[in-house]
């Protein structure tokens, strides 16, 4: 140390050397040390908001998990209650092609033939609460995807793949068959 320098002068002296000779590096505490407030408060602006960040996305993402499960369960809901309609609906149909059947027979009783009729009108009101409709068949264009065909016949009459004659009637609730309709096809 110069013996006229001040002991400013003397650390300016020193920071110098420091800054010309390439071997000595600060410190990182000393380099933190040496930062502003601005660029403290900047760092750490800059911590919150990528924080701020991760919970946005930590968020998003949960809301659409809510959303994507809000939505599954009332499908699965709708699904079920379809489900369940359609098994309930498949053992009625039964008992409805035994009173078709009953009302087709010959019966010299009339008020029997009347209280099979009665009941019969019965049933057919609860399928249609139920949204139940019959597949029209008989004279249509045979559609696999409603008609099950078991027999074919020649007939002259009638165009090429038309229903010539319905064994079992078919049933749909909605767009959906419940039981495709079981015929017979002319000139297949």
């Amino acid at each position: 140390m110069a013996e006229n320098e001040t002991p400013v002068e003397e650390a300016v002296s020193e920071a110098a050397e420091a800054a010309e000779s390439p071997e000595e590096e600060v410190p990182a505490e000393e380099e933190a040390a040496e930062k502003s407030p601005e660029e403290e408060a900047a760092e750490r602006l800059a911590k919150l908001e990528n924080e701020l960040a991760d919970e946005k996305e930590k968020y998003l993402r949960l809301d659409a998990e809510y959303y994507n499960y809000r939505n599954r369960s009332v499908k699965e809901k709708s699904e079920a209650y379809e489900n369940a309609t359609i098994a309930a609906v498949t053992d009625i149909l039964s008992v409805i092609d035994d009173f078709e059947r009953a009302l087709a027979a010959e019966c010299s009783d009339p008020n029997f033939k009347k209280g099979i009729e009665m009941i019969y009108t019965r049933y057919k009101g609860i399928l249609d609460k139920l949204g139940v409709t019959e597949i029209e068949a008989l004279g249509q264009p045979f559609d696999p995807n409603v008609h099950n065909a078991v027999s074919s016949t020649e007939d002259e009459a009638l165009g090429e793949n038309t229903v010539a004659a319905v064994l079992q009637k078919g049933y749909t609730i909605g767009k959906k068959v419940i039981r495709p309709a079981m015929v017979t096809v002319a000139n297949p």
